[in-house]
This record gives structure tokens, sequence and C-alpha cells, in this order.
């Protein structure tokens, strides 16, 4: 017999496999709990309608996403490599990320997670890498830090039938190409 914990993971985990390929919308609630071998019931004794289970998810992924990848001073660009390293390995993240915007759901953050906080650690960064040298200080570090994001996952959004790739030359093609581009446009004016 599965834990409580157990059994909430298990929800979780069908929940974003449904939400990730349906949406909030199009998602049905008797294939999350036949997916986690529970019974409706009990799916509704751990979170109360769909719209609260999504937003669940969302949370979740939302804080493994942002606590997985880290914005050194020093390798600026190199953060949109690992943003798209992490968006290869983690496609359904980017998936529950892209339907709450699309919903036009506004999230609140999850107890452990503080996107104010990291925002700011990143935008701290930015201006130490500015003050190094290392970026553009033209740049305003918040528009900078979008605009990594953009170039990261631009493969993750792109409607071409051939974005999604297990080939691994190119994964590493595309990922250096992230890379580049980030490079190229942090780079410091000479």
């Amino acid at each position: 017999m599965r834990s409580t914990t157990e059994l909430r993971d298990t929800i979780l985990n069908a929940a974003r496999s449904e939400f990730a390929q349906y949406g909030l919308a199009g998602a049905r609630i008797d294939r999350i709990a036949r997916t986690a071998e529970a019974s409706k019931e009990r799916l509704y004794a751990h979170f109360k309608d769909k719209e609260t289970l999504f937003r669940s998810v969302v949370a979740a992924d939302r804080a493994e996403f942002f606590a997985a990848v880290t914005l050194r001073p020093d390798a600026v660009p190199e953060f949109a490599g690992d943003i798209y390293d992490l968006a290869a390995r983690r496609p359904e993240h980017v998936r529950m990320m892209t339907w709450a915007n699309l919903e036009g759901l506004e999230l609140e953050p999850s107890p452990n997670e503080d996107l104010e906080s990291l925002q700011a650690r990143d935008i701290a960064i930015i201006e130490e890498a500015q003050a190094a040298g290392y970026v553009d200080a033209a740049w305003r570090p918040f528009d900078l830090l979008v605009l990594l994001f953009g170039v990261a996952l631009a493969w993750a959004q792109s409607p071409h039938p051939d974005s999604v790739t297990d080939d691994p030359e190119v994964i590493a093609a595309r990922r250096a190409a992230a890379v580049e581009a980030a490079r190229r446009i942090a780079a410091p004016k000479t």
C-alpha cells in the first residue's frame, strides 16, 4: 500500500503527463486517476479540483526548473546552454509552464519557492558580470535575463516539425548555437 506522500507524487506525475499533453481545459481527471491507479475520490482528497492540481504541477515544475540552473557572472552565455539542457531533459516542464501562460493563470509560488529572490539574485549576477566587463553594460539586466531564456528555449518553442530530436549531435549543435547566440547578445561592445 502506498503512503500518502507516494500517492500524492504518483498523482502529480500522472497529472503532469496529462496536462502537458492536453492543457488544463483538455485534461481529464478520470484519465489522471486511472494512470495514477487511484480513485477520483482519493485524487480529490489531495487536490480540491482540477485547477488546483494543475497549479500544483506547474508550481513543482517551475521550482525544480529554476533550482536546476545557476547563473554565474563569468559564464552568462553558458546559462543559456544550461537552460537548453534542462528543457531538452525535461520538456514536460516547459510544456506545463507554456500551458499555464496560455491559460492565463496567475501562479502563486509554492511555499518553498521565492521567484522574486531568484530573479533578484540573477539580476545581481548580471550586474556583477557587467561591472566585471563580461557583459555589455548597456543591457538592462532583466531584459538580458528574459532574452537569455528566449534564446535557450527557442527549440523547445519552435513549431518546426524537426524541433524534437534524440540525436545527440543535433542536440549538441543546438546547445552550442544557443550559447553562441547568448554570447553575441551579451558581449561587451568593443
